[in-house]
């Protein structure tokens, strides 16, 4: 856990397709204007420097495809309230958008990302950790329509990473994760667990903001179970 700061960060781990940003996104629908969702997959290192045809065969599932030092150093500015910079990162030319994203942070920053957890160095930045435990089918299915429609690539390319990369990345590289995250979430959401995160949400909101509370635990909890995740 982190010292007091004026920003309370929360990481949100799961596997690609475990619906980490589903789950944020209605989380800070329900805490309002006092919540924003930061990416991990924002600070991938960008390839600009390979040919074009080259770029895909990047195995963008381990770790060490992330800008760490870069993603550290927001992070940092996130936890003691300072305006910051954040990258955007483009998945169809597998670059760094040109231009810099100014970004202030607000008293609580959702974090979604594949590996917070693996440095401690980093892990200890978070005020409380949330890890997705989803099943691989499903996580699998998601990757499936999400990488078609919205990333343009092929169905047999999509096969081709789950199979090579994607699945045996996550054995190997995330699923150990959920052993040190402070909460566990499965699919269906269980509603005393939701409970116990709508809880624990709503102390960090109450620690960097004076505006009340009332309601919130209720408003999270309507929100991930109305449709039972």
């Amino acid at each position: 856990m982190s010292v007091a700061s004026k920003v309370r960060l929360v990481a949100v781990i799961g596997g690609s397709g475990a619906g980490k940003s589903w789950l944020i996104s209605r989380l800070c629908r329900a805490i309002g204007r006092d919540a924003c969702h930061l990416q991990l997959d924002d600070f991938y290192r960008d390839r600009s420097h390979l040919p074009l045809r080259r770029r895909p065969q990047v195995n963008f599932d381990l770790p060490r495809a992330v800008d760490w030092e870069a993603f550290e150093r927001v992070l940092r500015d996130c936890a003691a309230g300072r305006a910051t910079v954040v990258p955007k990162y483009d998945f169809a030319t597998y670059t760094q958008l040109k231009g810099k994203h100014r970004w202030k942070p607000r008293p609580i920053v959702f974090v979604d990302g594949l590996w917070l957890l693996r440095k401690p160095r980093i892990r200890k930045l978070f005020d409380l950790t949330l890890f997705l435990d989803i099943p691989t089918d499903v996580r699998c299915a998601r990757r499936r329509a999400r990488d078609v429609v919205e990333r343009g690539y092929t169905p047999d390319r999509v096969e081709h990473q789950l199979r090579t990369a994607v699945v045996p990345m996550h054995n190997r590289f995330v699923e150990s994760q959920k052993e040190v995250a402070d909460l566990v979430l499965h699919q269906p959401y269980e509603k005393a667990a939701v409970a116990d995160l709508a809880a624990r949400l709503g102390t960090l909101r109450s620690e960097v903001t004076p505006r009340p509370a009332r309601g919130l635990q209720a408003r999270i909890e309507k929100a991930l179970l109305a449709k039972n995740g």
